[in-house]
This record gives C-alpha cells, structure tokens and sequence, in this order.
C-alpha cells in the first residue's frame, strides 16, 4: 500500500504566518512531502502568494491584492497580524511579505517536494495568470513537481491547453455523481476533495486519478483518512504533527 502524502497548508499556517516564507520553511523543515499555496496578481501582473483577495486578513494593510503593484503590496508586513500565535517573534515576524511564486520557488526547489499551485480565479478572472504561472515555474524547471487547481474549472482548463502536459485537479466541495467521468472527460489529474467527501462519504476508489484531501486538522480525521487506501495526499495547517502521527502508524 502506498504511503500517503502530507502537504502543508498554506505552509504551516496552523501555527506560522500563511502563505509566508517562514511559514514554507517551517513545513519544509517538518518533512512535508508537498506544500499547497494561492496565488493572485498584483496590478503590475505579478504573480504573489496570498489566499484572500483582500490583504485586510493576513497583513498590516487594507484593500484588493489587484489594487497594488508588487513594490507597493510589499510594504506591508504579512506576519504582524499573527501575534496570537505561540512562536510569535515579532522582530523575525515583523518582516514578513506577501512573497511572489518566484520566491517560493527559489526556496523549494533544492527539496524537490511536491507543490500544489491554486489559481484563485473563482473571485476575479486575472487575465493572464494561467501564463504567468507556467513561465515561473518553467524558469525554475519545476513542472513535473506541480499540481495546478482551482475551484474555478475553466482556468485549470485554460492551463492545460496551453501546456497538456500540465497535471490538473479541481477543487471539490461537493459530492460528484461519477466523479471517473468527471475526470476523464476534463482530463483531470486528480480531484482535490474537501475531508467532509471522504470523512462521510463513500467516494469512489480512484486507482486512475488522484484524492487529495483538504484539510484535515483533528488527529482522529487525519488517522481516519490515512488508513483509506486511495487518499493520494492530505492537506493540513499541522504538517509536522500529521508526519508524526503517520509515523506512529506506520502508514
């Protein structure tokens, strides 16, 4: 039985700034065997690691990521706002910025770990983002380490037209009837399912295209999902907790 995969949630966002260098390192240093992130484009059309639309959220600053240029949405710190966190150092935390994929790029690589790219286009369109993505990831002749995802299915789509053999998988958060068909019809690597699907569900065994499961937090939920056979990969906010536990059962 194959061992399955940890990735870290926007790194370790669990108990580290989101989407942050530090954060990436942290799960890096865990042991992580991929790490899922988002992007959005700045005004300027760079391509920047940030979850919400918005930086009200995870930074000292307010307004749309779409609103900045990359020179701009930097100067705002992206680890102050997390000071409620146990590892808060505030000196370190401080200087943390919304990085570009390029810079997270540049820090994984000599890993070669697994990285999840999900294109935030469900909200804006970001013309050109699909493009964008490719050609960072290309200058770091990264591509067969990716999985590209979206809820949002035509720029996944728009992705793979551009480079077929870009590895694919839609965000799902509700059950599919014939999810099989669903993949080979849009050739689909993989599925990226909420736990809720697997936890309460039956979904069907998947030995032609890839579960990975987001996110799973709780230990019995993870312990439950690693002991079902066709889980490719569970996303978490506790990477090196979750390495742990699959350690101590030996899956």
């Amino acid at each position: 039985m194959r061992q399955t995969k940890i990735y870290g949630h926007r790194g370790s966002m669990g108990i580290t700034p989101e989407n942050t260098l530090l954060s990436f390192r942290h799960a890096l240093d865990s042991g992580v065997d991929g790490i899922e992130l988002d992007v959005q484009l700045t005004k300027d059309g760079e391509v920047v690691v940030i979850h919400d639309e918005t930086i009200d959220r995870t930074t000292d600053g307010t307004g749309y990521v779409k609103e900045y240029t990359l020179n701009e949405i930097q100067q705002f710190s992206a680890g102050i706002k997390f000071s409620h966190f146990e590892l808060f150092d505030r000196n370190v935390w401080e200087k943390e910025r919304i990085p570009t994929l390029a810079e997270v790029l540049e820090l994984i690589a000599p890993y070669q770990i697994e990285l999840n790219i999900e294109l935030k286009t469900n909200i804006f369109a970001y013309e050109g983002i699909e493009e964008k993505v490719l050609a960072i990831v290309n200058q770091f002749d990264y591509a067969d380490k990716i999985i590209y995802s979206s809820f949002h299915l035509p720029s996944i789509l728009r992705l793979k037209k551009l480079e077929p053999s870009a590895k694919i998988a839609w965000l799902v958060l509700y059950e599919l009837s014939r999810p099989s068909e669903y993949v080979e019809s849009l050739e689909l690597e993989g599925l990226h399912l909420h736990k809720d699907l697997l936890l309460q569900g039956d979904v069907q065994s998947a030995d032609d295209f890839s579960i990975r499961v987001w996110t799973a937090n709780d230990e019995k939920e993870i312990e439950q999902l690693l002991s079902t056979n066709h889980v490719e990969a569970i996303m978490t906010d506790f990477p090196k907790e979750a390495i742990s536990l699959r350690h101590a059962i030996k899956v």
